[in-house]
This record gives structure tokens, sequence and C-alpha cells, in this order.
């Protein structure tokens, strides 16, 4: 598709995500053992025919560019290919981020979409998982002469609140618009996946630029304004789609990876491309070894028992060690004799023997992050290092590079944070 352009926001903090965004934008935290979750916006872009792509970025940009290079794995590398990473170029001011909201972030870069000389642009967020033929959004929206089409999928009831709903007639047509309320009169979610004609987007982005009270964000404060002022329309997608925006969600979205049939399939006909950080041999599972219900990605070694887990790259379960309804990253190490249970260990943790991580059954909330870590998974930051023989609970963070003199005792109680108590370097991301 020559005559569009795909616009990519991945500036995105994710607080709700913790410790797990501290040092990277959500985009860019792995995903389902070797990816990043972006890889599946961009994947669907080439999927698609769109070789056109620009990344705006903003919050910890660079493991993501890092990630993204010229974007050679998903083949925007070849001639008619191109991948533009977008860094916000104006000053911070007092009392005020670089990119104010969503509409905003994509209002400050219409210079660059000018330049593309296309008609059609195709908004995405890069924080979401799914697998999408924009191709078929893009033949419904000229269908129906639309200036404007919003991706909708539904979901259940007690998930609608975080979301904008749509209500649409039977032609698709839109005919109201929610953003993120209580009782919401329909369960068609907005996807953040837009399509404006060209022309139409400067001008609403435009307006909304000069509207001081509005917080220049697409779900609230461009799409209601839309709804009976202009050729408004939903496209369904019936498929997989998942926000992966909290703790929890990205817990379950890696292990709806482990049931038959998964939720998404890693297959030829619509392949997900990542970056491959580095060359590994295949996984090893030894005699000693058991994997169960599990995602292994190469360069593990496994001595141990691995059960309903989702493992990255080069990690390591040493004999008589339990690791159990988890998500490890890479190059991860779990010590003999310790046992691992509904946690996510970020990338390089080094688990010393005779540890428990998610031990008991007090699920009370975390005390610092209530709303962030309250559905018993604990968290371990990247490059942390848990001391021999440490039992950790349920609800608990612990944060990035902390070492052993900052635990106080063997024992970290559900819902404590612990801290690395002097500045390290941060490790590779």
């Amino acid at each position: 598709m020559d005559n569009i352009v795909a616009i990519i926001l991945a500036g995105g903090q994710g607080e709700r995500l913790g410790i797990l965004a501290v040092e990277r934008t959500k985009p860019a935290i792995p995903f389902a053992g070797k990816y990043r979750i972006i890889d599946f916006t961009l994947s669907n872009c080439v999927n698609s025919g769109i070789y056109n792509v620009a990344v705006l970025t903003q919050y910890q940009p660079r493991s993501l560019t890092d990630h993204i290079g010229i974007g050679l794995p998903w083949g925007f590398a070849r001639p008619d290919g191109k991948i533009q990473l977008l860094h916000p170029y104006l000053a911070r001011e007092e009392g005020r981020d670089w990119y104010r909201g969503t509409a905003d972030a994509v209002y400050q870069n219409l210079q660059y979409i000018e330049e593309q000389g296309v008609g059609l642009v195709l908004i995405l967020s890069g924080d979401h998982v799914y697998k999408m033929d924009y191709a078929d959004m893009v033949r419904f929206h000229e269908k129906n002469q639309a200036e404007v089409t919003l991706a909708v999928t539904r979901l259940p009831r007690e998930e609608l609140h975080e979301f904008g709903t749509v209500t649409m007639d039977e032609s698709g047509q839109v005919t109201g618009f929610q953003e993120k309320v209580k009782e919401p009169k329909s369960d068609f979610v907005s996807m953040g996946v837009y399509l404006f004609q060209k022309d139409i987007l400067r001008q609403l982005l435009e307006e909304d630029a000069q509207r001081r009270s509005s917080k220049h964000d697409f779900g609230r404060n461009i799409f209601p304004q839309l709804v009976g002022n202009c050729r408004l329309f939903a496209y369904n997608f019936e498929g997989y789609w998942r926000d992966v925006g909290t703790i929890r969600s990205y817990w379950e979205a890696n292990m709806k990876l482990l049931e038959v049939p998964p939720s998404i399939t890693f297959s030829s006909d619509w392949p997900i491309r990542t970056k491959e950080d580095e060359p590994k041999p295949p996984a090893i599972v030894s005699q000693r070894g058991e994997v169960i219900n599990s995602m292994i990605s190469h360069g593990c070694v496994i001595e141990g028992r691995v059960e309903n887990s989702v493992l990255s790259p080069g990690v390591r379960v040493a004999p008589h060690a339990v690791v159990k309804h988890s998500i490890i990253m890479n190059d991860t190490v779990i010590g003999r004799e310790s046992v691992v249970d509904y946690s996510i260990l970020d990338k390089e943790v080094v688990v010393e023997p005779n540890c428990y991580i998610g031990f008991g059954d007090d699920f009370q909330p975390n005390r610092e992050q209530p709303k962030a870590l309250n559905s018993g998974i604990t968290v371990v930051g990247k490059g942390a290092r848990i001391p021999e023989g440490m039992t950790i609970g349920r609800n608990c963070a612990i944060a990035c590079n902390v070492m052993e003199k900052d635990f106080r005792g063997s024992l970290v109680p559900s819902g404590e944070t612990v801290r690395a108590k002097r500045h390290r370097v941060a490790r590779r991301e």
C-alpha cells in the first residue's frame, strides 16, 4: 500500500507496569519469550504491506531505539521501505511534558506526515498484542467512503471501564463514543487503531491544538466530537487483542500463549518478527530437567522443573529448582533448590540457592503500589540479586539492581518493596 503512512505511538511510560517500565518504555518490554511488545505492531505493518512507518518515542527511548534500529528484521531496509524514529523536538517547559497527549504527539509531527505525500494516515499503539491485517481495514474504510475509521473489538463487561467504548449502526457508522465510563452503553472498545484521511486529520489536530481546555488525546477529545459531524466508521476486529498495560494483564497475556489453542500462534503465514539480540544455541533440557506446558526460548538450560511458564533466551534453571506460573526474562539464573511461583523476573536477575519467590497465601496489595501489585504476582527488577535462603511473599516489588545488602533479614513479607540503597549503573535493556 503506497498511499499510506503508519504512525506508531510508542512513548508510553507504563506506570501501571511498575518496575518493569522503570528503564524502558512499555512497547520495549519483552513478551512471549524472545519478542518485545512492539514487535506485534511492526509485524502487522509489514505483513499488511505497509513499509512506510514512523515510531513516535518519548519516555526512556534508548531500549526501543536499539531494538528497532533501521528495521532490518521486519524488512524496512528494502528499497521501498522506511522506518523513522521521531523523538520529541520541543524543549520541556516547566509543568509540561514534551507531548501533552496522543493527539498532540501526532500534531507535532504533521510536517513529517505531509512530507510523505500520502492520502491516508494509520495511527497505531505500540503496546498492544494482536495480529491484524490493516489492509482489510483500509478496504472497509474506502468501501464506506469514510473520513475516519477506528478498529473496535468486544471485551468482557468487567474490563470495559478501562477503554473507550463505541456504539454504531448496522452499517458500522459510529453513533456514540464514551471514554472510560463506569456504565458504558456498548461492549465494543476502541483498539487504538485509527485510520484518517490525511486532510481531515490535519484539520482536527490543528483545531484541537488551539483548545486550552483539551487534554489533546484521541479518546478523550478527538473522537467524541466526531460523532455526527463526519463519516466516522467502526471496523469490527474479531481476532485476539490484548492491552498489556498492567502487571496482571501482562502476566495473563503471556499465560494465554500456553493454552490449547494458544491466544496467538507464531506461524509462517503471519510471522511475528523481532531483533535477535545475540546468537544462542538451542535450549537444553537435561536428564534431570522437566518442562511442562511452558514456552522455552533458545539458549535456556533447564536442569530443574519448569511448569506453566514463559522463559526468554538464556535463562538457566539449576537442579532441583522449580519455576511455575511465572515469566522469566533474558539471562536470569534460578539457583539450586529455589522456587519461583506466580512471579515476573526481569532480565539478568540472579536467584541464589534455596530461595522462595512468591511464597505463601497472603495476597494483601503492595503498600507502595496497591493499584499495580494486587493480584498476587511478585515482580523482581532487572539486574537484581536475591541472596541465598531469601523468602519473598506475594505482591512484592524488588527494584532493579537490588543487592544482598539491600535486604533486611531473610524474609520480605507480602506487599513489601525492596529498593537499592545506593545508585548502580543500569545494565543493558
